[in-house]
């Protein structure tokens, strides 16, 4: 990866950090402080807090990507440490997919009109859930990678005493 790549996505990181941040205290502002009322259409508090909750899921996973681009630099992603990065990013993202059920859940009894919109809403999240799926899979291969990575230091270990 090169440093350009690194510096870019650090940059967009940290932009969506501090704005997710900013977003998540305003939330937090307007529940604390009650200056929204509820005009009865919707629950604002129950969706704000499931905002917050699910704003700080993709923070976790953020975190996690820094963390994983810092190891690609330094050469220590085929590592066992990546693992706990990895598996953060996949139970954020599964922790994002139970938050958009509970949004859709909120949202579905005033859908008895159009129930089209909740069917969308239930795909959305299994769509969310397809992405977990998909790093899980990208877990495996850097398992395998971990694996040929630790076999190759093997054979070239066996390989200096033969020399």
């Amino acid at each position: 990866m090169g440093k350009l790549t690194v510096r870019a996505l650090r940059a967009v990181l940290v932009v969506v950090l501090a704005g997710t941040v900013f977003v998540q205290a305003l939330m937090l502002w307007a529940l604390i402080s009650g200056n929204d009322p509820e005009d009865g259409s919707l629950p604002l508090t129950p969706l704000r807090v499931l905002t917050i909750l699910g704003i700080g899921t993709a923070q976790v996973a953020m975190v996690c990507v820094w963390r994983l681009v810092t190891m690609v630099r330094r050469g220590t992603v085929f590592s066992h440490a990546a693992f706990r990065y990895v598996d953060a990013i996949i139970g954020s993202i599964v922790a994002a997919a139970l938050v958009w059920f509970a949004v859709t859940a909120l949202n579905a009894p005033g859908q008895r009109d159009d129930p089209g919109v909740t069917l969308i809403m239930g795909g959305v999240g299994l769509a969310i859930l397809g992405v977990a799926l998909i790093v899980l899979v990208l877990r495996t291969l850097l398992a395998q990678a971990v694996a040929r990575d630790v076999e190759a230091a093997e054979m070239q270990a066996e390989l200096d005493e033969v020399i």
